[in-house]
């Protein structure tokens, strides 16, 4: 819609649009944009609250007083519902809080958190006949397994399943989410439960959410710009930043 904006002004007409991912706008700089820190589908916020929905409509034709652009405005709310205290109705059995030993380390409270969401992933699995794991080619610890490695001083290097390391990486990411994500649905009225209320468990409790924190950290470095770039925008979603305190987006910083 961004670039569509381009050739609606060109032939007089007006365009504002609102932005879910700010980077896709920085890069495509259309007349007029508001960027809503969203859930990716819902760029009014949550459904079936007018109030709030209003006021980013409005927010968005009032981008229509500046004359010319490209004008990319920050919307200041959060969805309702958004904040990551709002955790009632997840109907989970298990604490990821409070680790089974003070020793344990990430790749162990990994595996441990992987045993005990086996059974409810196994549950999901059975009930809906299909699942999105398996990408890799991989067990599910070692996908874990798989991704530790990538925090000591020994990366993989080795082609696996037909996959370079830094392919596998992705692969393996989208495999861990897709795995918890999956278990969640398997418990009592897992069905039933928001997209946004099992990202905030996912990002709030689990070990897997540390342990993409760290990778991020860990990539951004990199000398592959490959990697550094997948570690920078895909670890851990942009939608999900604001939660960690991750700010390095380039309109917070001092020009140069």
């Amino acid at each position: 819609m961004g670039g569509l904006g381009h050739y609606l002004e060109r032939d007089g007409l007006a365009t504002a649009s609102i932005s879910l991912i700010r980077l896709h706008t920085e890069k495509i700089r259309p007349p007029r944009a508001l960027w809503v820190p969203f859930e990716l589908g819902r760029p009014l916020g949550v459904p079936h609250d007018a109030a709030f929905q209003s006021r980013v409509l409005q927010a968005t034709l009032d981008l229509f007083a500046e004359p010319e652009g490209p004008v990319l405005v920050d919307y200041p709310e959060d969805a309702p519902g958004s904040n990551a205290g709002d955790m009632e109705g997840l109907a989970c059995p298990i604490r990821f809080d409070t680790p089974a030993a003070t020793d344990e380390t990430l790749k162990m409270a990994l595996l441990r958190e992987i045993q005990e969401l086996r059974p409810w992933y196994d549950l999901t699995h059975e009930r809906r006949g299909r699942t999105t794991v398996g990408v890799t080619g991989l067990d599910i610890e070692e996908v874990a397994r798989t991704l530790t490695s990538w925090l000591t001083l020994s990366p993989p290097s080795d082609v696996v399943n037909g996959q370079v390391p830094a392919a596998m990486l992705k692969l393996a990411v989208e495999d861990l989410k897709a795995f918890y994500f999956e278990a969640a649905a398997g418990q009592p009225q897992g069905d039933e439960i928001g997209s946004k209320q099992l990202a905030d468990w996912f990002w709030e409790e689990t070990s897997a959410a540390k342990l993409f924190l760290a990778l991020r950290e860990r990539l951004i470095p990199n000398d592959d710009p490959a990697l550094r770039l997948f570690g920078h925008n895909s670890v851990v979603p942009r939608v999900e930043w604001a939660r960690f305190g991750i700010d390095d987006r380039w309109w917070h910083k001092p020009s140069i």
